[in-house]
């Protein structure tokens, strides 16, 4: 049974975590690690127990095993098997005046996996990810988020139970949109709110820009009219954060 597939993780309840690095996340974030395969010419196991790790979670494989079961090669010569955690809406701790970070479809593993790595870097108080097109335990979710996957509060909702929750907590929201929106730099996002990123296929649904307190935009000099999503997420966020100072 293979874990690289979604239906199957979700079966299981686990997905696979690469990495001595990625594991301590998790491990230290909450996540249960099941199991830990090791490759014996490349690690050592005390370094696994000196990481925290159960020795009877421990197995050793050889490099040629480890080879065949591994996604990436900068695995370090270590894969993890943990269980699931849970991401309702229900479950997000709030901060007093938090700053959100909403993603709606997003379809590309690599992008969520990046804004995921902005969101941790920037300090925002929670993800919430609508209609997810990607599974959140993706391999490739987890690599390009370098762990920030376990480090970050994330929900996963739909679009309507994400606009009724935003606005219960007077929470404004704040749309990336390309009409009738008003340049990134002139909202101020210095009291509770939540930016919203459509994905860049689709954008955003015509809910949630009915639901906007303010549509935003990232001016473009080029002659194409739209950026990277997981770009765009880190400019407007970081925005965000000059606005409000260190945290």
């Amino acid at each position: 049974m293979s874990l690289d597939k979604s239906r199957e993780r979700k079966k299981l309840g686990v997905f696979v975590i690469e990495g001595l690095k990625e594991l301590k996340l998790a491990k230290s974030n909450g996540y249960e690690v099941e199991a830990v395969y090791y490759s014996v010419d490349l690690i050592e196991e005390k370094i696994l127990i000196q990481s925290g790790f159960n020795k009877n979670h421990l197995y050793p494989i050889g490099q040629n095993v480890f080879d065949k079961i591994a996604y990436r090669e900068t695995t370090g010569g270590v894969i993890g098997i943990a269980k699931q955690g849970t991401h309702e809406l229900a479950d997000i701790e709030l901060k007093d005046n938090p700053l959100l970070l909403i993603l709606e479809r997003l379809e590309k593993p690599g992008n969520l996996g990046a804004i995921l790595r902005t969101a941790d870097a920037a300090g925002v108080d929670a993800i919430i990810i609508c209609d997810p097109q990607t599974d959140l335990y993706n391999p490739n979710v987890v690599r390009s988020s370098v762990g920030c996957v376990f480090t970050n509060q994330i929900a996963v909702a739909t679009s309507e139970e994400s606009i009724s929750w935003l606005k219960k907590n007077q929470i404004k929201i704040f749309c990336t949109y390309l009409e009738g929106s008003i340049p990134y730099t002139s909202a101020s996002y210095q009291s509770a709110c939540a930016i919203v990123m459509g994905s860049e296929a689709f954008g955003l649904t015509d809910e949630w820009i009915k639901n906007a307190d303010a549509n935003i935009i990232i001016p473009m000099n080029g002659q194409i009219d739209s950026m990277n999503v997981s770009v765009a997420a880190a400019i407007v966020v970081f925005e965000a954060v000059r606005q409000r100072g260190i945290r």
